[in-house]
């Protein structure tokens, strides 16, 4: 994302969590995606590219914020936070989120995306391998199909299944032409 005029003056043309200059783009705080500069941070390409990775390997590197959770600005503090929270193994980045104290608002913003994360529906086969919309299946067992005088025998191949998005449970699929809902636990990927 390019720079806006207004970051690069807030940010002094450096970066917000290291203070590295040169190389620098804007990074909106998720679970934000707007183009708004309350929600972004200026960062150089080493913390940019790392953060994209989700590589925190590179502890020295994220000392830096032990400084930048102090920042005024609101998505610096945020995002501050949400990176050492995956460091919390380091006991220096346990200390400085412990220290900061953010407030409510900061720390719903910044657990938001773990907490979509855990909302997610996951649709898994008979042996817990995760679906897809579109993806081919196959009938683990002799199947009634309801409304109808049919039985899918098993061993069916059902292609471009849709997910149920509230219902973790079943799928959709197409047996002689009939949309029908299959229950996850009678079918498995196909590879």
């Amino acid at each position: 994302m390019a720079l806006h005029t207004q970051l690069q003056e807030r940010s002094n043309n450096t970066c917000e969590l290291c203070g590295n200059q040169g190389n620098l783009s804007a990074y909106a705080v998720p679970p934000k995606t707007d183009d708004r500069i309350e929600d972004q941070v200026v960062l150089c390409s080493t913390c940019f590219t790392q953060i994209q990775a989700a590589d925190y390997s590179d502890v020295h590197h994220w000392r830096c914020l032990e400084g930048s959770i102090w920042s005024e600005v609101p998505a610096v503090k945020v995002l501050s936070y949400k990176l050492l929270s995956n460091l919390s193994n380091e006991e220096w980045a346990r200390d400085a989120m412990e220290a900061a104290a953010l407030d409510e608002s900061f720390l719903t913003w910044a657990n938001a995306e773990k907490e979509l994360e855990a909302g997610k529906v996951i649709h898994k086969d008979s042996y817990g391998v995760v679906l897809a919309s579109g993806d081919t299946v196959v009938l683990t067992q002799n199947l009634n199909v309801k409304g109808t005088n049919y039985i899918a025998p098993k061993g069916t191949i059902v292609r471009k299944i849709k997910l149920v998005a509230d219902n973790a449970e079943q799928v959709e699929g197409k047996i002689n032409g009939d949309t029908i809902v299959i229950l996850t636990k009678f079918i498995r990927k196909s590879v």
